[in-house]
C-alpha cells in the first residue's frame, strides 16, 4: 500500500467564503478527526491530494507543525461538474490499528462459451484490515462458470491479516444466462402486402 505524504497547514477560517478562498489558493479545505481528539481543521495541497486519491484507500502521512500522523479519506466532496476536490474528511489511524474499509472488487478470466452475462451484486467488500495495510482491491477468477452460477463473499481470496465484515454468504458476483429478444410478431396487413 501505498503512503502519501503531503505538508498540512492549520486553518483558522470557516464558512462558505473561507473555502472559496482556499480553492482559489489550489488547496483544499479538510478535517481530520479520530482517536478521540478535537476534530482538526487544516487545508491540503489540491493538486497532490487528487494524485493521492487516485489509489483507493490511500494512506496519507500529513506533516503538521512539526508532526506525523497518519491518516485515511473517509469523505471526499467533489464539484459535480468540474470534478474538483471541494472538501475531504480524514480519519487519523495508527500503525498496527484495525479499519473497516470497501475494496473494489476485480474479476479474472473468461466465462464459459455461450451467451452468459455477468452481473456484479457488489463492486466493493467491506473488510477490516491493518491501518498500513490495507488492499487497494481484491482479485477472483470467473473462468469457466457457466448460468447459475454464482460467488459469495467468502468464496473471495483476502490478502493475510484482511478479514470480510460483510455477510459471509452475500452473493458478490452471479452468472446469468442472456436472453435473446423476440423478433416482432408479423401483422396480417404486412404479410398481404408481401
Amino acid at each position: 500500500m501505498a503512503e502519501v505524504k503531503l505538508a498540512a497547514e492549520t486553518r483558522t477560517e470557516f464558512g462558505k467564503g473561507a473555502a472559496r478562498r482556499i480553492r482559489r489558493a489550489s488547496k483544499v479545505p479538510a478535517v481530520v478527526y479520530g482517536h478521540g481528539a478535537e476534530p482538526m481543521h487544516i487545508t491540503l495541497p489540491g493538486h497532490e491530494l487528487q494524485l493521492a486519491l487516485r489509489t483507493p484507500n490511500v494512506l496519507l502521512s500529513l506533516e503538521l507543525e512539526g508532526k506525523t500522523q497518519l491518516a485515511i479519506p473517509k469523505a471526499v466532496q467533489r464539484d459535480a461538474i468540474k470534478g474538483f476536490l471541494d472538501h475531504v474528511d480524514l480519519l487519523l489511524v495508527r500503525s498496527g490499528e484495525k479499519v473497516n474499509v470497501e475494496v473494489y472488487v476485480h474479476t479474472e478470466g473468461d466465462l464459459a462459451p455461450g451467451a452468459y452475462l455477468l452481473e456484479h451484486v457488489l463492486s466493493t467488500l467491506t473488510v477490516e484490515a491493518e491501518a498500513t495495510h490495507i488492499p487497494e482491491s481484491v482479485t477472483v477468477s470467473i473462468e469457466g462458470l457457466e448460468a447459475g452460477a454464482s460467488i459469495l463473499a467468502k468464496d473471495i481470496p483476502l490478502p493475510k491479516g484482511t478479514t470480510l465484515v460483510i455477510d459471509e454468504d452475500a452473493v458478490v458476483l452471479q452468472v446469468l444466462a442472456a436472453q435473446a429478444e423476440e423478433a416482432p410478431a408479423e401483422t396480417e396487413a404486412e404479410t398481404t402486402e408481401a
